[in-house]
């Protein structure tokens, strides 16, 4: 039990670290905030499907707002706004 505590506890102190930085984070950062692997990260920023900066050729720094925007793009629409959209298109288009 009180091991357990103590990972939720760990876990609470990353998350508020997490949310104190600034705009420049690191990969852990980033995999922390979205949770993708370490791993896959690099392979993303290697084939460049993630924004990131290498300012010294070796360390990967990303900004957090960067990737908030990337993490919300291709958004799919729920039914319920497909349905809306389909409805108006055939009240609005002429025959």
């Amino acid at each position: 039990m009180e091991n357990k505590i103590m990972a939720e506890l760990a876990e609470i102190k990353k998350l508020t670290l997490l949310a104190s930085k600034g705009d420049v984070l690191t990969i852990d950062d980033v995999s922390l905030l979205t949770g993708i692997s370490k791993s896959t990260l690099y392979k993303m920023t290697c084939k460049k499907l993630l924004p990131h900066y290498k300012p010294n050729s070796k360390l990967l720094f990303f900004n957090r707002k960067e990737i908030e925007e990337w993490a919300q793009q291709n958004r799919v629409m729920s039914q319920q706004e497909a349905e809306r959209n389909a409805e108006q298109f055939c009240l609005t288009s002429k025959k």
